[in-house]
């Protein structure tokens, strides 16, 4: 099994992904939304690579989620903050949404064969996943607008060393090495690196607090969901 680390969406073009195993990662704040959403009862979300198209694919059952600049679009229902998609607010609620980073990368690897969504909440039980699977991965790091972004790699390392606790049988390449190293340099305070980081620092001073020590938390959830045909959920087939 090979492992291989997309350090931005930017780096390979939508075909790229066709037919491969994917893992998205956007831990401030897209994944771990996505992930709290659907484990709460959320029906279904449909990623969106605009917020127009969003606006179009909206309706009277239909909630719309999202931010622009770490704030809640004007209209929307929900802002990307997960602590809002709470049960009472998402059960049994269709979601289209849409964000800066993290609905635009799940867009992009839209033609994964398998296209899964990570943040440090579930990590166990996405290597776990991946390992039933048992192809070649590809981790995706939603990034910050285009550019390298150091909670995200540091999740695609604690995924893949949590992958290598499990089986040897793997190969890694030079980014997922690098994703490793700097897991192992921040996992001890993952709520002080997501604060210091610089999405992290913007989220703070918009007031954003309490979404950092929520998406710090390791391995909360088994939840894992996964897109398919637009749409984002629970793979009862697994």
């Amino acid at each position: 099994m090979k492992i291989h680390v997309l350090l931005s969406p930017l780096n390979a073009e939508e075909l790229y992904f066709t037919g491969k195993t994917t893992v998205v990662i956007d831990v401030l704040r897209a994944t771990s939304t996505i992930i709290n959403a659907i484990e709460n009862g959320a029906k279904e979300m449909r990623p969106i690579g605009t917020i127009e198209f969003a606006l179009k694919a909206s309706g009277s059952k239909v909630l719309l989620g999202g931010e622009r600049n770490t704030n809640k679009i004007e209209g929307f229902n929900l802002g990307n903050s997960p602590i809002e998609y709470s049960k009472e607010n998402v059960e049994n609620k269709s979601i289209v949404f849409f964000t800066t980073n993290g609905s635009r990368a799940i867009v992009r690897a839209k033609f994964s064969e398998n296209l899964l969504m990570c943040s440090f909440s579930n990590i166990k039980a996405v290597a776990e996943k991946l390992l039933k699977i048992n192809k070649d991965i590809t981790i995706l790091c939603a990034g910050s607008e285009g550019m390298f972004c150091l909670e995200d790699t540091v999740c695609a390392g604690l995924l893949i060393k949590e992958i290598s606790s499990i089986t040897n049988d793997i190969e890694i390449s030079d980014a997922g090495k690098a994703s490793k190293i700097l897991s192992e340099t921040y996992s001890d305070d993952l709520h002080k690196m997501l604060s210091e980081s610089e999405h992290g620092k913007k989220l703070v001073n918009n007031g954003f607090e309490d979404d950092i020590a929520f998406c710090s938390k390791l391995n909360s959830t088994d939840v894992v969901p996964t897109f398919n045909s637009d749409f984002i959920k629970i793979d009862k087939s697994s």
